[in-house]
């Protein structure tokens, strides 16, 4: 061959090549995991489909990797919301194997997406767990990123977010929000499901069933671990405390004695430590001293951007209480947050006299959950 034909066939085939592997890579993206569901036997896989048709999830305990036709479970979309500016679809697996690693990927007429894999719940006591818990996570992406790197690190079971994921719920910063999450994806495909609360950033419920596919339109909701080990509460506190939300938390909490542990998570705290933000005396009436009658251990805050953590209490205007609580080592309540994931840090200046530690950084909890 001379030297142009044979420089011109190179460059053909690499053209070539390059065109076959984009058309064989599914048009998929901002991938999610969502726990609003029995943690143990069910995931729910969201995505964004920017094209092609008929996306199925193929799934199965043993890894095939890329080869479709190998795996022994599919399953289509079960709910597809066009929202800020993305088509989020919404998979619902569910019968699966408690404590058992699922390796997936997405096929669509376009192709498949990359193979990725997460891993059920225990459904035992004697399995610990590992939580990381947090929020606010609007405003300074850098923060909001190294943040996300850190979680594909530690590796938890799952993510309780407290909401405020955006600064103005749009298009473009929801776009970018998710973007960003892919960073929770450990190098090796590990993905970790989200139970995601709404904030004030959040305009509407719609903006979290929309998005995560929320089990409700109200948007609060528990979830239960390791048999009989935890019960998780999300609230909602950008609706009535009280009313339906109440009782239905009440009822909820009544009906789940056996638990070892309790853990509730919402956005606005009931006492914020900075004196930017106002206290939620609603939520005081409403919640406060269910958690303590029904022994919830932990309550995680987020919204005013500091980090705090309290010694256990309880509601009371007796004796020598600090706004309303008054330190109980026996019986209280811990709570813990407050924010802050990338949102614009304040001042912790708003130290109560059963206040643990407070300060002001960036900062999520990472929580062990075992019998002890």
């Amino acid at each position: 061959f001379t030297k142009q034909p044979f420089t011109k066939s190179i460059l053909f085939t690499f053209a070539f090549l390059l065109f076959s592997t984009s058309f064989l890579i599914g048009k998929n993206s901002k991938y999610r995991l969502i726990w609003n569901d029995d943690p143990s036997t069910t995931m729910t896989i969201g995505w964004n489909q920017t094209s092609g048709a008929n996306p199925t999830i193929y799934y199965d305990v043993i890894d095939h990797h890329s080869s479709v036709n190998s795996y022994a479970y599919s399953k289509k979309v079960d709910r597809i919301e066009w929202f800020r500016g993305m088509s989020n679809q919404f998979a619902r697996l569910k019968n699966l194997t408690p404590n058992t690693t699922y390796y997936f990927l997405i096929k669509d007429s376009d192709g498949i997406s990359k193979r990725y894999w997460f891993k059920t719940a225990p459904d035992n006591q004697y399995e610990r767990l590992s939580i990381i818990a947090g929020g606010d996570s609007r405003n300074h992406r850098k923060g909001r990123q190294n943040a996300n790197k850190l979680v594909s690190k530690l590796r938890p079971h799952c993510v309780m977010f407290g909401g405020d994921m955006t600064g103005s719920d749009n298009d473009k910063q929801w776009k970018t929000w998710f973007d960003d999450w892919q960073m929770t994806i450990n190098s090796d495909g590990q993905m970790f499901p989200i139970i995601p609360a709404r904030g004030n950033h959040e305009y509407s419920n719609g903006t979290i069933m929309k998005l995560f596919d929320a089990p409700n339109s109200n948007v609060y909701y528990g979830l239960t671990f390791g048999g009989n080990l935890l019960r998780t509460y999300t609230l909602n506190s950008l609706i009535a405390p009280g009313g339906h939300q109440r009782e239905w938390l009440q009822n909820d909490l009544r009906q789940n004695q056996d638990m070892i542990w309790r853990f509730a998570q919402y956005h606005h705290p009931i006492r914020p430590h900075t004196s930017r933000k106002s206290d939620k005396q609603a939520q005081y009436n409403s919640w406060a001293k269910l958690f303590y009658d029904f022994q919830v251990q932990l309550a995680v805050e987020c919204d005013a951007h500091v980090c705090k953590s309290t010694y256990p209490i309880r509601p009371t205007y007796k004796g020598n209480h600090d706004m309303g609580f008054i330190r109980d080592d026996e019986r209280g309540t811990t709570y813990v947050g407050e924010g802050c994931w990338g949102a614009p840090l304040r001042a912790a200046n708003d130290s109560k006299k059963w206040t643990r530690a407070i300060g002001s950084f960036n900062q999520f909890k990472w929580i062990f959950v075992d019998n002890d």
